[in-house]
């Protein structure tokens, strides 16, 4: 019986590259919600134009960042271009004296973000054997959620340490984003046979796209309408700090998310395995449903610790099961520029539903921005329970 090959040293490197630049990115998100309307005075309606722009931004680059690094036939470039970008926001987070100087931060981090993450992937793909590249990549995603563990967790000792100095937290956030790009740096090597590939043909063609059928534009619709109805994470921090959670400790509202998600996440992925996709997608819109409501009627810290568990165990259910759709409704050779249209939908149904939660937020309440979130996760699920079942 022959052993199975070990995991390369480069993707090992790029497991810790993505959690040290995961700790820099948690230390300020999980903090700027509460930064932004405390020391910059920012409404909530600011808080999701910044939040919904941010994160369409990553999801829309993503459709180009993959398939420009197959075109180039070089990964690493792209990714420490795409981590630079990152390292270099992070003083900005720091420097700013308004909500406009955080928006152009987060779009910098965002744009690296976005194009990073593909060349990044397709470069563990390269480097890991084809009978382990299943584990190489398990291995870079534990190392990747280990950061967004830390990162909140040393935000709020950081907080207690500097007595709630939110400028020196967000100057520390960029030791471990700098120590992200030096190790991908030095420590990763690009395989060789990579730089040989022939360009491929673009594949954003009218004649192409017609080559994707109504089952997977439903399948995009229907997940755009699910964006619609989980925005932003900020407002589950806004959440809790309305009803009375310290500024030092709002990153526990990440980390109780965080844990629940992935405590959840690989028991719904043996569940995917043996049940129907449109089933256990169901019950994560339903586990939203029960979130939202439970954190519009919360008046206590205790009912918005509930709700934030609750959307931790949608987003172990649902996470990959929209990607595992599209994929199963696209054509092999098409599945690039499928994923890539499902993710540009998916950002500009982020970017709509955090401007309209912030806008619900301060003209009608926060109960109602997530009432209108159940609504949007109810209007998904009866897309959902409408689509021929095929899995």
């Amino acid at each position: 019986m022959t052993s199975s090959p070990i995991i390369p040293r480069s993707i090992w490197v790029l497991g810790f590259v993505s959690l040290f630049m995961d700790v820099a990115s948690e230390l300020i998100h999980s903090l700027l919600p509460v930064f932004m309307v405390t020391a910059l005075g920012a409404s909530a309606l600011a808080v999701g134009i910044v939040e919904g722009i941010a994160e369409s931004t990553a999801l829309i680059v993503k459709v180009f960042s993959g398939a420009l690094s197959d075109w180039l036939g070089k990964r690493k470039a792209l990714a420490v271009l795409g981590y630079g970008l990152g390292a270099a926001s992070k003083p900005l987070f720091a420097l700013a004296l308004s909500v406009n100087w955080v928006l152009a931060a987060r779009f910098m981090d965002r744009i690296g973000k976005g194009m990073r993450g593909a060349p990044r992937d397709a470069l563990v793909a390269d480097l890991a054997p084809a009978e382990i590249r299943g584990a190489a990549f398990g291995l870079r995603q534990s190392l990747d959620t280990v950061g967004a563990f830390l990162g909140p967790l040393l935000a709020i000792g950081l907080m207690m340490l500097w007595a709630g100095d939110f400028r020196a937290v967000f100057w520390f956030a960029a030791i471990p984003a700098v120590l992200a790009v030096l190790l991908l740096l030095f420590g990763v090597e690009e395989p060789a046979g990579s730089v040989a590939r022939p360009r491929p043909a673009n594949p954003i063609q009218w004649q192409t796209l017609a080559e994707l059928r109504s089952a997977y534009w439903f399948v995009v619709v229907a997940g755009a309408v699910f964006t619609l109805a989980r925005f932003s994470e900020a407002f589950l921090i806004l959440r809790a700090q309305q009803q009375g959670l310290p500024d030092a400790f709002a990153p526990l509202v990440l980390v109780v998310m965080n844990v629940v998600y992935a405590l959840s996440a690989y028991p719904a992925g043996r569940l995917a395995d043996r049940m129907s996709h449109r089933t256990l997608l169901a019950w994560g819109l339903a586990a939203l449903i029960a979130a939202d409501l439970l954190l519009a009627h919360a008046q206590e810290l205790a009912a918005v610790a509930a709700g934030v568990a609750i959307w931790g165990l949608h987003m172990g259910l649902t996470q990959g099961l929209l990607a595992t759709m599209v994929a199963d409704t696209a054509p092999a050779h098409l599945r690039g520029t499928a994923f890539g249209f499902f993710n540009l939908a998916s950002g500009i149904g982020m970017l709509i539903a955090s401007v309209l939660a912030g806008l619900l937020w301060d003209v009608f309440g926060a109960a109602v921005t997530f009432y209108a979130g159940a609504g949007f996760s109810l209007i998904a699920l009866l897309l959902l329970i409408g689509r021929p079942s095929r899995s």
